[in-house]
């Protein structure tokens, strides 16, 4: 199994909430663990593990991806353990998968503006588990659930330890949330890293508010959101349905930008739940929009 090793920067391609990037391998003779760091999770805004185990599912697909285009013969095995949620080994074909390795690099988030237009039916009908809603439909409960992110004090402050916002921060070409990455000019970056560092001091202010309205347009525009519904408990299997939907968009001039700020907050979370009809508001999984951007967005660090 040594020959994963060289594939594994295309591996570390995969997408994780706040780019912690919190996926482990540990190798034996005749398979490798897919495992986490405890240190990279986000216990604070993601308490139970939903995205960590969507981020999993997700490293666990490319890394199927990645082997089959190099013709090695690789299968995941789920098997949840201690820090662990399965196996990659060999196996007697390789991975049968439409997408290649150069998908997973040229796959990737964009939080800057998108031009107005829905998906077409065919590609949003093609796409198994997610609800389509316009985006102004989902104006408020961002707006909602962003003040509620912002006036948590200890999620505030784990948000902050992910957040590169200066190229001077010694992880800058790492891992986090980059000023680029957040499509950030200089001077809004200083802004933010000059407000979460007086967060105590302004939080009693409004500074909850002011950081909330930042995001009161984003939706204000036709476009889409896209929301999955799955099994909760699942989340290993539904990250591995997320990137190849992600790809399959990638691949058509697509990409998205994550919301699960709606689905972390419970009051949102459950009037989202109302209004797409679902019974069960923890079958919601993850939200994003998505849509064709005006500009590219800057790669995000991989360590």
């Amino acid at each position: 199994m040594n020959e994963l090793r060289a594939l594994e920067p295309d591996f570390w391609r995969a997408p994780s909430a706040h780019n912690t990037q919190p996926w482990t391998l540990t190798y034996t003779d005749d398979e490798v663990a897919i495992g986490w760091d405890p240190d990279r999770a986000l216990p604070i805004s993601d308490p139970t593990g939903r995205d960590l185990r969507l981020s999993l599912g997700a490293f666990a697909e490319c890394c199927l991806i990645v082997c089959a285009d190099a013709g090695l013969r690789i299968a995941f095995r789920p098997d949840p353990g201690p820090l662990r949620v399965g196996f990659l080994h060999e196996a007697a074909e390789p991975y049968q998968t439409p997408f290649t390795t150069a998908d997973v690099r040229a796959r990737g988030t964009n939080r800057g503006e998108y031009h107005p237009g829905r998906l077409p039916d065919e590609v949003a009908g093609a796409l198994a588990g997610m609800r389509r809603v316009p985006c102004r439909d989902l104006a408020d409960l961002l707006h909602a659930a962003d003040l509620h992110q912002f006036g948590d004090r200890e999620v505030t402050r784990e948000l902050r330890a992910w957040l590169r916002l200066t190229r001077r921060h010694r992880r800058y070409l790492l891992d986090g949330l980059s000023d680029r990455a957040l499509a950030l000019s200089r001077f809004e970056a200083l802004a933010l890293r000059a407000s979460l560092a007086l967060f105590p001091a302004l939080r009693p202010l409004g500074l909850p508010r002011a950081l909330a309205g930042a995001s009161r347009g984003l939706l204000d525009y036709d476009g889409d959101v896209l929301v999955l519904a799955g099994a909760a408990g699942d989340e290993v299997n539904a990250g591995r349905v997320l990137m190849r939907h992600w790809l399959t968009l990638s691949g058509l001039g697509y990409t998205t930008h994550p919301l699960s700020q709606i689905i972390d907050c419970v009051p949102t979370r459950e009037v989202l739940a109302e209004r797409l009809g679902v019974d069960d508001p923890m079958s919601l999984l993850h939200v994003a929009r998505v849509g064709r951007p005006k500009a590219p967005a800057a790669p995000s660090a991989r360590v």
